[in-house]
């Protein structure tokens, strides 16, 4: 069996035994105050590294099922009775093999111990082993319920993602077959160009129902068979504009990220007004090595609402999906802003970390 072991953990857990051992010392200390304190900490090292050493290295030979899941996906602690009886075999080695070599380095003064005194070493082994052991086990449980926790998140934001599609996609379908309906009999190209359009828009759908990132040059594409396809409908009232840097273009996001905010854009925006307007999407490189996403209208905008001035009203299922998506997906590092005002527009500006 090929042990995998995370050396970095194992360090860790090392120094906060000493750091342990050194605390129980000053309690050796109190009892036997004859023996120096020094000799004390000795003693103490020797019994709990073995007891630590047994514990730490013991767990590997623990199959991963029967074991804490950890958060960074090492070998995480024993769970149930595995767990006990490894305690207990550590504490044991602590006691028999680590206060022998404390004897054995350290024995100046041990000829004095009496019965009594070797009585009072052991309850002390078993005490400070049992605590330190539960501690590493309360982080080794911690640990797994972290890694629950991500999992679930992970879950969520793939449920969140399908709901999104599932809301998104009929509601567009819909009104372009019934405007593929109206085109057929009076402008039969234009109807031809649309069913090639949201052939292309649906294969790319599917494609990216089946990951939950992909690159952004990929989203950008879906864009333009969308606002193709809206173009086609609303006429000379709609204007695009996508910007794609190269240097961007590799760069993963969500799926489905900014479709929503353009939906919006033209939903919300340029259908209720009558002159033409503008819809652009663009992406650039920010400060600090940010990537901001912006889709710009210049459709009738909105006041923000009076309960929440950050928060213009009028977006919706697709912002609040937005804002959860990113908040998700980034940990908090991602931020999702709106500036609006009565006639002159909306802007969505959409900052994430760049991806190394």
């Amino acid at each position: 069996m090929r042990l995998r072991i995370d050396w970095l953990s194992t360090l860790r857990h090392g120094v906060q035994v000493v750091a342990f051992c050194c605390i129980v010392a000053v309690l050796t200390t109190t009892i036997w105050p004859n023996r120096p304190y020094w000799i004390q900490v000795g003693s103490s090292l020797c019994i709990g590294l073995t007891t630590w050493a047994v514990i730490e290295f013991g767990r590997y030979f623990v199959d991963e099922r029967h074991c804490h899941h950890s958060a960074s996906g090492g070998h995480g602690w024993p769970a149930g009775w595995r767990g006990v009886v490894l305690s207990a075999i550590g504490i044991a080695c602590g006691f028999f093999f680590g206060n022998a070599l404390g004897h054995y380095l350290f024995g100046e003064g041990d000829s004095m111990r009496s019965t009594q005194d070797e009585q009072i070493g052991l309850v002390l082994t078993i005490v400070a082993g049992a605590a330190a052991t539960f501690y590493f086990h309360l982080r080794g449980k911690a640990a797994h319920l972290m890694a629950e926790k991500n999992a679930a998140e992970r879950d969520a934001s793939e449920a969140q993602l399908k709901l999104l599609q599932s809301q998104l996609e009929p509601h567009m379908l819909f009104n372009t077959l019934a405007n593929l309906r109206a085109l057929i009999g009076i402008d039969p190209a234009a109807a031809q160009q649309m069913v090639d359009r949201i052939n292309d828009y649906l294969r790319a759908t599917l494609s990216a129902s089946r990951a939950t990132a992909h690159p952004l040059a990929a989203e950008f594409d879906r864009l333009r068979d969308y606002l193709e396809l809206m173009a086609i409908r609303m006429g000379s009232r709609l204007k695009y504009s996508l910007e794609l840097p190269d240097e961007l273009r590799a760069e993963p996001i969500p799926t489905l990220l900014l479709q929503p905010l353009v939906e919006n854009a033209i939903k919300h925006g340029l259908e209720p007004k009558v002159a033409r307007g503008t819809v652009t999407v663009r992406a650039l490189e920010g400060e600090e090595n940010r990537l901001v996403l912006e889709v710009i209208d210049t459709g009738v905008g909105y006041a923000p609402s009076a309960s929440n001035p950050t928060q213009p009203g009028g977006n919706g299922f697709g912002l609040a999906q937005v804002r959860e998506r990113v908040a998700t997906a980034y940990g908090g590092r991602g931020t999702v802003s709106v500036q609006s005002e009565p006639g002159t527009g909306t802007t969505v500006r959409i900052s994430l970390p760049i991806h190394e």
